[in-house]
């Protein structure tokens, strides 16, 4: 079994005591109500216990007070089992408490009869997540990368991003093999309907500066699906927006067939293989190959590796990325 390197942890996690009774019913969760036509739009933080750059975020906008000026916003801490177990001496421990939360997202598993710490949860947040027609989930990552907007399986929520300006990697990929997550549930993966879902993933979860990209992605969102005015937001943005954002479309997802995975070339998020047929990894008696010219390397990662678990994503960037106007 590979062992998680130590990390520095550079980001103190907030306290969100305070932010358990709220207005819902539900521990964690409050509602914000316009008064206004609108959106309904839920912005979520802690799917995975030990990313907290989401909870510096929402707990930056509840204490500022920035309510949606149309619509109602529904802020959610979502495995706050998890994050409570948080440990600076075992950082990576904390992810969750019985099975990861963002595998769980699909009808059968969330009405059927087994019981986790994860499912309890994911039941009482689901009537948030149907409600809501614009999500935004806010993650990080355990191997250092720059900033990437995971859109789904479907390409309308590319439209959306664009909006949003910022990052500057779009990914379209093709759901995880480990399972349902909350952005790809129900209707956010239906090309027709009109209700989209984002995933942020921010950077490495505790380097210092992720928490200032959650938050401007944060504002910028709700500002580009109608909750709050731009004009409320630039006064709090701290990073410029990119040239362009391209579009980068997974092809391949590299799943381990035996617990001896390991890379044979450097990596770190979107790192790119320029030829192809480079030996990237080896796993057991099994070589990966580089698909084609150019392939990046979406959430490359030589920890947590079991048969079964997802190591890599192989992607293309997509020709029609264009610059910003």
């Amino acid at each position: 079994m590979s062992v998680v390197p130590q990390v520095p942890v550079d980001l103190r996690p907030p306290d969100i005591s305070p932010y358990r009774r709220g207005n819902t019913g539900v521990d964690y969760v409050h509602e914000f109500n316009s008064g206004c036509t609108g959106p309904t739009v839920l912005v979520q933080a802690l799917v995975h216990g030990n990313e907290f750059c989401g909870a510096l975020a929402l707990d930056w906008l509840l204490r500022r007070k920035i309510y949606p000026a149309a619509g109602t916003l529904i802020v959610a801490f979502a495995n706050v089992a998890a994050y409570a177990r948080f440990d600076f001496d075992d950082p990576h421990a904390s992810r969750f408490v019985d099975e990861d939360y963002n595998r769980i997202w699909a009808k059968d598993i969330l009405e059927g009869d087994r019981t986790s710490v994860e499912l309890r949860r994911a039941r009482q947040l689901r009537p948030f997540v149907d409600r809501a027609d614009f999500l935004l989930d806010i993650h990080s990552t355990h191997v250092s990368s720059p900033p990437i907007m995971m859109c789904g399986m479907t390409d309308k929520h590319v439209g959306l991003a664009r909006n949003v300006g910022t990052p500057a990697d779009l990914v379209i990929d093709e759901g995880h093999p480990g399972g349902a997550r909350v952005r790809d549930f129900g209707a956010f993966n239906d090309p027709a309907s009109p209700r989209h879902a984002l995933l942020i993933e921010c950077g490495q979860h505790w380097q210092s500066g992720v928490d200032v990209v959650a938050r401007d992605c944060l504002l910028r969102f709700l500002a580009a699906v109608g909750s709050i005015p731009i004009a409320t937001c630039l006064p709090h943005l701290s990073l410029p927006l990119p040239a362009r954002q391209r579009v980068l479309r997974v092809t391949e997802t590299v799943v381990a067939q035996s617990k001896d995975f390991k890379f044979l070339v450097p990596f770190e998020g979107l790192s790119v293989v320029e030829k192809r047929g480079t030996p990237i990894a080896r796993d057991g008696d099994i070589v990966w190959l580089a698909p084609y010219d150019g392939t990046v390397l979406v959430q490359p990662s030589e920890d947590h590796v079991r048969l079964g678990s997802t190591q890599a994503r192989f992607a293309r960037y997509d020709d029609r990325g264009a610059a910003r106007q």
